[in-house]
């Protein structure tokens, strides 16, 4: 199959596609011998060989993880306070993969990372509406009333909030546990949406994405995607 010749680039680590762009208007690339400077070119990764400045390149394996993440690291590769960070869970050898989405540092459960493009943007941006579900304890009493609010959608700093479901599990004056899903995933929603409410969220875990369900991998621990659960993600 052919792709761009800037997708190419940005598959084999050379650059990212408007960076490969670039470098493509400058004539430092070649395809089979010949130079390439138009940035609509195409090129087939199995067949054609493609240069750098002279240095042949091969495509970078795809690779497609789900990991547990544990509270207290962030999903940043380093972080300005010295935190930990989930890719110290990982391989020394996979830095160049990233997370899909984040999970905030208090915050646990299923994340994907991979160095595919194509998926990433699948499973963030907000037109493909990707669902996601979390488990989150609050701390005082959570009532169908409050749900059915989440559900129309309620504002935060100018944003609004909305899940598509929600149901509670259990529930005392204490404390709650609610089952939530939701569909664009931005910045802190689900703790935003209970701060609404004035109430705050003591744990949170995200337990699904898509199709694919935390199951019983464990805090921590990494599995790669079969190619089953690939294809579903990227349907």
């Amino acid at each position: 199959m052919q792709v761009r010749l800037q997708k190419f680039l940005a598959d084999a680590g050379v650059a990212s596609r408007r960076a490969g762009e670039q470098i493509i208007l400058e004539g430092r690339v070649t395809v089979n011998g010949a130079v390439a400077r138009e940035l609509g070119t195409k090129v087939d990764p199995d067949a054609d060989h493609v240069k750098v400045d002279g240095k042949l390149l091969h495509p970078r394996k795809k690779i497609y993880l789900a990991l547990n993440k544990p509270c207290g690291l962030v999903c940043s590769k380093s972080d300005e306070h010295g935190r930990p960070t989930i890719y110290e869970l990982l391989p020394k050898e996979w830095t160049h993969v990233h997370s899909v989405g984040r999970l905030d540092f208090a915050s646990e459960g299923l994340l994907f990372l991979t160095n595919d493009g194509a998926l990433s943007l699948k499973l963030t941006h907000p037109r493909y509406g990707v669902i996601k579900k979390y488990l989150a304890t609050v701390g005082g009493l959570v009532n169908e009333e409050m749900l059915a609010e989440f559900r129309k959608g309620v504002w935060h700093d100018g944003e609004k909030l909305q899940i598509l479901r929600g149901r509670i599990l259990s529930g005392s004056a204490k404390q709650s546990v609610v089952e939530l899903e939701l569909s664009e995933g931005k910045y802190r929603e689900v703790r935003r949406l209970f701060e609404v409410k004035g109430m705050s969220v003591k744990k949170l875990q995200r337990i699904q994405v898509g199709k694919i369900k935390l199951g019983e991998l464990k805090t921590g621990k990494w599995r790669t995607l079969t190619d089953a659960e690939i294809k579903s993600l990227l349907s």
